[in-house]
């Protein structure tokens, strides 16, 4: 059993085989998403799960590296809050439907708490800042950190112009009565 620091701030805990990830293990990226799963030549190879850092997770079939399944992505993909992606009769947040997850499984809320996300419970915005989704993006340093205020990346000027001109700010209860 090999626990090894790998590429770039990548982590590896698991068998080696002549110098090769092999069997059962658990390989995190720099990015904190881990692969929990089964590997063969120093890739992905049998049943896996990758767990993403924002709670999300898709669980495949690997062969060589690449996920395979008779699905046709290859693997299901569950969301944080529990919704699982369909390629086909994809029912959440259509044209008919505009209802975030939560409300399809709790409920609406009563007239004068809109709900304005999907997070429960609902992220505070620090004033000034915005929601990008992944995290806050404080556009004084252009730097995005997660919900928790860990630094997740510098936003470049296009991801800058999206967020600013797409995403919500965080204002002043005065100031939302307003926009």
């Amino acid at each position: 059993m090999a626990t090894t620091g790998g590429n770039a701030g990548s982590q590896y805990k698991g068998p080696l085989k002549n110098g090769r990830m092999e069997g059962r293990a658990e390989y995190v990226f720099p990015s904190g998403t881990k692969y929990i799963g089964n590997m063969e030549d120093g890739m992905f190879h049998g049943r896996g799960t990758l767990y993403f850092p924002n709670g999300g997770k898709f669980e495949a079939e690997w062969e060589r590296g690449r996920a395979v399944g008779s699905s046709g992505s290859g693997g299901q993909l569950t969301f944080r809050d529990g919704l699982q992606y369909q390629e086909t009769d994809w029912r959440y947040c259509d044209r008919i439907d505009r209802r975030f997850w939560t409300e399809i499984c709790h409920g609406i809320k009563p007239a004068g708490r809109t709900q304005l996300t999907d997070r429960r419970p609902e992220v505070e915005i620090p004033l000034g800042w915005y929601d990008c989704g992944d995290g806050l993006y404080n556009p004084q340093n252009r730097m995005v950190y997660s919900h928790n205020m860990t630094f997740l990346r510098n936003a470049d000027i296009d991801e800058h112009e999206w967020i600013v001109g797409t995403c919500r700010k965080g204002v002043t209860p005065e100031e939302q009565f307003n926009h």
